[in-house]
């Protein structure tokens, strides 16, 4: 039988973190068929939609993608350069730009994490390794597509 050295196990768990899920519903699942008319309504007591949910993790990917691998990457100013100024996808398009671009960089920090240094201090940083900005990706998904999943579920699009 052939060993796995600690550096390979820790990548392949973290891979499967971020890829598949684990304990929860993974990106392609979550937003599976999510019917159109649902997309940008709020539930009363509920703080965002489906849309403002989905837009939320793709800004916030996109900037811990893009503070890990670019020094010169500004972050947005927060907290409302995180969250879409519309509740409601300005479109179809705009909804499948939004899911396309979320995948493409997820693909990114997957790829961070079969190369790079996971332990190596990000030189632009002040402290913060490759490892922390992939789990921070990983655990803020988790969080958001956790309540995009129950969001589904009280608007009645989710099986």
């Amino acid at each position: 039988m052939t060993r796995v050295s600690a550096d390979q196990s820790l990548r392949k768990h973290i891979l499967y973190l971020l890829e598949e899920g684990g304990a929860h519903a993974d990106f392609d699942t979550a937003l599976k068929d999510v019917p159109p008319a649902i997309r940008g309504k709020k539930p009363q007591g509920t703080d965002h939609s489906l849309w403002e949910l989905l837009e939320h993790m793709r800004i916030a990917q996109w900037d811990i993608v893009e503070f890990t691998r670019n020094p010169k990457h500004k972050s947005p100013k927060f907290p409302d350069g995180y969250w879409p100024k519309e509740q409601t996808p300005p479109s179809e398009k705009a909804w499948e730009e939004s899911v396309k671009e979320f995948r493409e960089d997820l693909k990114e920090m997957t790829e961070l994490v079969e190369s790079a240094d996971l332990f190596a201090n990000i030189p632009h940083g002040d402290g913060q390794t490759i490892l922390r900005e992939v789990l921070l990706v990983a655990d803020h998904n988790a969080y958001h597509l956790g309540q995009f999943v129950q969001l589904r579920k009280m608007l009645g699009g989710w099986e």
